[in-house]
């Protein structure tokens, strides 16, 4: 029982070449390409082409995954988080011509006079629950 011809159509990348692959029941592949006019340098340069992108690819892969790399983009991205913040703190403490907000100032002053006695009547009615 013979196996019918069946075209295996590939596109080679970035080259729009097109390459039909003929298989026959006898197990021979024919290979027909449609730029046949093609020299033994311009085979090497598309060679040489496909290297380099494949070796920048590679080396893009490594840098992306590399330990280094990773733990650098991470320092770096807290460091941008941080500094942002703090710019967000400043505005909320400092005006635009640099000058203290008091009234800000003592909202935060009084949070945080509050919270620590609020530390302090806990800590009390704890201990004398305990002893």
């Amino acid at each position: 029982m013979q196996r019918p011809r069946t075209p295996c159509n590939t596109l080679a990348p970035g080259h729009g070449s097109r390459r039909v692959r003929d298989r026959t029941s006898e197990g021979i592949t024919h290979v027909a390409s449609s730029r046949p006019d093609r020299d033994a340098d311009q085979i090497q340069a598309d060679l040489g082409a496909t290297r380099d992108r494949l070796a920048a690819g590679i080396e893009a892969l490594i840098d992306q995954v590399h330990p280094q790399r990773v733990k650098q983009r991470q320092v770096d991205g807290a460091k941008r988080f941080l500094h942002t913040e703090i710019e967000k703190a400043k505005s909320l403490v400092f005006n635009a011509r640099g000058d203290l907000r008091t009234e800000r100032v003592g909202i935060v002053g009084g949070a945080v006079a509050g919270a620590v006695t609020l530390l302090v009547v806990l800590r009390t009615v704890v201990r004398r629950r305990r002893g």
